[in-house]
């Protein structure tokens, strides 16, 4: 069986572009704890890893501490070295977007380890971010005072890239930020925002191979700091990646792999992505199953072992 691929909310969950591609697992670990109760989570990854051997969760980062403590609660009851819990720089639909990518090379000929190392890789080839309303409570992204004392103004719009290169633009026309140099699916999730920007002026302008619209994540809000309560503000969040599972093998595959000399798993470039213990390491850091330093993966290391985008 492949690499078990986990999420946290049902909404990083996108339909597989076709009947090869495994779903993913969900694990609602934001979930109040009696909808969820912690025991129940327990089973439910034990029993993923008796079916695949090893399991890969991705977290968004804007989710409250409490959701983290119990993905380590989880890792440490089990006592397994075979949870990777990754945390990458994306917004919410861009990690709906790695998360489907991982789903698709799960069924190839990697192991885990360069499975989960192949996140941090395929991340950075990802051009995620939103049309907004206002950027004046975004702090995920940097913003400039004169982008913050615009969003005062009525009607304002802003183009907010957030990966791989943080990009602020406010629409004053057809201004696009600047998009792949390779092919790319664009998907697009809308709260109370509409997408006639995203599908008509941007997708065309980074010249994508189709889009496809998606539920908005219930983490969106929080990300991009526009919601309210239950709402979710105006927002429309786009992410535009590879699409086709060769070209991803091809990248993936063009890495060198070392041996992680800690666990012992392949990786790609200088982190494991199980026990997130670097490459050089001579004291690798605390693998105590739940120990904060074994779950929190560099996402931002190792940027010049990585290749080049594809053309």
């Amino acid at each position: 069986m492949p690499t078990a691929i986990a999420v946290t909310d049902p909404d990083l969950v996108l339909t597989s572009p076709d009947r090869h591609t495994p779903s993913a697992a969900v694990l609602p670990v934001a979930d109040a704890p009696d909808a969820y109760p912690l025991d129940r989570a327990i089973v439910d990854v034990h029993t993923l890893i008796e079916q695949h051997g090893y399991v890969i969760a991705l977290c968004p980062q804007s989710v409250p501490d409490a959701v983290v403590h119990r993905l380590h609660s989880v890792r440490s009851m089990l006592e397994s070295d075979r949870i990777a819990i990754l945390r990458p720089e994306l917004p919410p639909l861009g990690l709906a977007v790695l998360a489907l990518q991982l789903r698709q090379l799960s069924v190839c000929d990697f192991s885990p380890g360069v499975l989960a190392s192949a996140a941090r890789l395929l991340a950075h080839y990802i051009y995620a971010g939103a049309l907004v309303g206002s950027v004046a409570k975004l702090d995920r992204v940097p913003v400039s005072l004169r982008a913050h004392a615009k969003s005062w103004s009525p009607g304002a719009q802003f183009a907010v890239l957030a990966s791989p290169q943080p990009q602020v633009l406010r629409i004053t026309g057809d201004e696009t930020p600047g998009g792949p140099a390779f092919g790319t699916r664009m998907f697009y999730a809308a709260g109370q925002q509409s997408t006639a920007w995203v599908t008509e002026v941007l997708a065309p302008a980074w010249r994508v191979q189709g889009v496809t619209e998606a539920r908005l994540p219930a983490e969106s809000p929080r990300w991009w700091a526009t919601g309210k309560g239950t709402s979710a503000g105006r927002i429309a969040e786009f992410a535009a990646a590879i699409p086709d599972i060769s070209v991803l093998y091809q990248l993936v595959s063009s890495v060198r792999r070392e041996e992680c000399r800690w666990c012992g798993l392949e990786l790609l470039g200088d982190r494991c992505g199980f026990c997130n213990a670097p490459l050089a390491a001579e004291a690798p850091p605390d693998r105590l199953p739940g120990g904060r330093a074994a779950l929190t993966p560099a996402v931002g290391a190792g940027r010049a072992a990585l290749p080049r985008a594809p053309q």
